[in-house]
Formats: structure tokens, C-alpha cells, sequence
């Protein structure tokens, strides 16, 4: 008969209370090797056991500062060196927007770094079983009962142990035993059962990612979206004799809720004939102000200065102050945001009607807050 080994004592408890009481006199102990079993956490077991802090902080303190500062000198180094780009008016260097992503990066790293370290350094994975598993005393602590189990070392007196538990209060002492595969184990993921599983996995996932994207988004009806009656630009059209997908719009229509603009090409007309109707209020001016600030700052300065964010990447507009700008009339300046002059594009598409004239009052505040007249003072 296989001669088997053996693993430890353990001892049952009914109550919190005895299980606490017991824990303390182990902790207290020349015992080092326990651990204490129960159905549920029981509040102050750890100063009970006298358990020092967990490493796995530090893990994560570890690996989330260092993922954390790779993902700075990534984004630093992509915006400033590879790939250089402006978005408005934002400098190179911008690091209040990368806050969101170097804050999920290290929280992620930090959280799978954890896990894997518990699993596989803690834990000895893939070795998950352990002698205590798939016992009696393992079953009662599960449910309604309290536990401690001591570890046997060789210059370990097991009699002392079992007259220890009995001592502390423990009944149904019983011996835990290794199992042969157990007792034989060494830790390491290079096996055979392991490496095999992970091969299984790898090709389970990689057929069906293959056949998810290349066979079943081809089949009916799961290419309901990507067959749609609708033409891609340059594609002809089999609907219409001329095969253009793309139509003029009929003559003498007008899109709902968009009023024609009929001024195109006469600016100074504009000038003369378009009124502001937007009242000079504290709402007209906060749209403004909030429109003027996304798409004309910029170029103007947040003061209508000339003085462009852009750090030299565009040519410098005039200022909004000259005599010029400020002699033109509302409806001179909505002509040129609206068709727009010289290198200034058009803003028709990015800014409705009633905030091309909101943007208007505020250009306006802005030049009477630099050209005051002695009646504002």
C-alpha cells in the first residue's frame, strides 16, 4: 500500500467567538504555517491572526506607474515628434487631454497586473489544487462551521499539534494527507495538460474570430448591414438613367428649416441691407462668446486681437479693432462668415444663422471693451 504523506492537522469551531479566540493563541503560537477557515469574513480575523500586509499592492503600485509614465512618453512622443498636429488651437504638449487616458491606463494595468501576479505567483497556477480541497473539513467550514489547519513540517512533533488544537478548543481534529500528484507537483506552466489546453484555446478563438469576420458576417441575415441600397462615392447608380448617384437638388426647392442666402458674391449689399435680429442680450452674448471662442479664436485671439494661437501653422488674421472692422456693419461682418474672405473659409456649415449673429454681438462687445467711448466710462 502507497505510503502517504502527510500535510497537516486541522480542528473545527462553532461560534465567531471561539474561532477568534483560537486564532489569537495560534497567531501567539510557534506555529507559522495555519490558516483559519470560514463560511463567511469575520470582522477583525486578520488582527486576530496577526497578518502582516499583502504584497500585491505594490504590484499594482509597480506596474501602474510605469504603464502609466510608458503611455505619457508614448502620447508626448507622437504629438510632438512623429505626428505633430494642431486641434484647436491645443498646444503640442497638452496634457490636461491626456489625463483621461493615462488615468484608465494605469487603473488596467494596475488591475490585470494584480490578478495575473495573484493567480499565477500566489496561487502556483495552473496548479490549483490543494490537500485541504474535496475534504470533510473543508465541506463543514463552507457552511455553518469555523476552522484552523496547522501545517506539518518535518522537525515538527505531530502529537503536539493535535494536543494543541484540543487545547485551543478545536473537536473533530483530523489529519489532511497530500495527494501522490500533490505531493510531486512542481510549478512551472511549461506541462504538457497546460500547454495543450492553451493550444486548444488559441485555436478555438482564432477559428472562430476567422470565421466570425470572413464566413458568418457574409451570410444571411448577419449582411444586412453591409449589403444596404446605397451608393459609396464613385459608384454608379442602376436607378437613374444618367447612373449619378449624386443629385442636384430640384430647381426652386428649399431644404426645411434653411432660408437661402441670396447675397452670395455681394458683400457690400449684404452690408447695407442685413440687420442683426438678434436682441443684445446676456444670452445672445454668452452663444457668442461660447461660438466665438471654438471657431474664431484661433485665428483672432480670444480678444480679436490678430494675435493667432496657432503658433506661426496659419497666417495671422487682422485685427478686429482697425477702423475698418469696426466701421463695417453687422451685416458686412456676416457676409465674410458666411461666405467667408481671403484665407478665412466659410463658417455657414459649422455655424447656424442665429449663431453667426450671436457671434456678431460679441465681436462687437469686444471692440467697444477696447474702443470705449467716454460715455462707457
Amino acid at each position: 500500500m502507497e505510503e502517504k504523506i502527510l500535510f497537516g492537522y486541522s480542528g473545527l469551531f462553532d461560534t465567531p467567538d471561539k474561532i477568534i479566540e483560537a486564532a489569537e493563541k495560534v497567531a501567539d503560537s510557534k506555529y507559522v504555517n495555519y490558516d483559519v477557515h470560514t463560511p463567511y469574513p469575520v470582522h477583525g480575523m486578520d488582527t486576530a491572526m496577526k497578518l502582516k500586509p499583502s504584497r500585491l499592492p505594490y504590484v499594482a503600485l509597480v506596474v501602474g506607474i510605469s504603464s502609466m509614465l510608458a503611455m505619457l512618453g508614448f502620447m508626448y512622443w507622437i504629438t510632438t515628434t512623429d505626428y505633430p498636429v494642431i486641434v484647436g488651437g491645443k498646444p503640442f504638449f497638452s496634457f490636461p487631454a491626456w489625463v483621461p487616458v493615462l488615468f484608465e491606463v494605469t487603473v488596467l494595468s494596475a488591475s490585470i497586473a494584480t490578478v495575473l501576479a495573484m493567480i499565477i505567483v500566489y496561487f502556483k497556477f495552473p496548479n490549483i489544487s490543494h490537500p485541504l480541497h474535496d475534504t470533510d473539513f473543508m465541506r463543514a467550514v463552507t457552511a455553518d462551521k469555523y476552522g484552523i489547519s496547522i501545517e506539518i513540517k518535518d522537525d515538527e512533533n505531530e502529537e503536539e499539534v493535535i494536543a494543541f488544537l484540543q487545547s485551543i478548543g478545536a473537536y473533530n481534529v483530523s489529519a489532511i494527507y497530500w495527494s501522490n500528484e500533490e505531493a510531486t507537483f512542481k510549478n512551472t506552466v511549461l506541462q504538457p495538460k497546460f500547454l495543450s489546453l492553451l493550444l486548444i484555446v488559441i485555436i478555438t478563438v482564432s477559428g472562430a474570430t476567422y470565421f466570425t469576420l470572413n464566413k458568418l458576417m457574409f451570410m444571411v441575415p448577419f449582411n444586412w448591414m453591409r449589403e444596404q441600397d446605397k451608393n459609396i462615392p464613385q459608384e454608379l447608380s442602376t436607378f437613374f438613367e444618367d447612373e449619378f448617384a449624386m443629385r442636384n437638388p430640384v430647381a426652386g426647392t428649399i431644404s426645411r428649416g434653411n432660408m437661402p442666402y441670396k447675397y452670395i458674391g455681394q458683400p457690400d449689399i449684404a452690408g447695407a441691407e442685413l440687420l442683426n435680429p438678434l436682441a443684445l442680450s446676456k444670452e445672445n452674448l454668452e452663444l457668442g462668446k461660447i461660438k466665438y471662442d471654438i471657431y474664431c479664436s484661433p485665428c483672432h485671439g480670444y480678444f480679436g486681437e490678430g494675435d493667432s494661437r496657432l503658433k506661426g501653422q496659419f497666417p495671422n488674421p487682422p485685427t478686429l479693432h482697425s477702423a475698418k472692422a469696426r466701421e463695417w456693419s453687422d451685416g458686412r461682418i456676416f457676409s465674410v462668415l458666411t461666405e467667408g474672405q481671403n484665407v478665412m473659409a466659410s463658417y455657414a456649415h459649422q455655424l447656424d444663422r442665429n449663431e453667426r449673429w450671436a457671434v456678431i454681438l460679441y465681436i462687437r462687445a469686444l471692440q467697444r471693451s477696447l474702443n470705449a467711448k467716454e460715455s462707457d466710462l
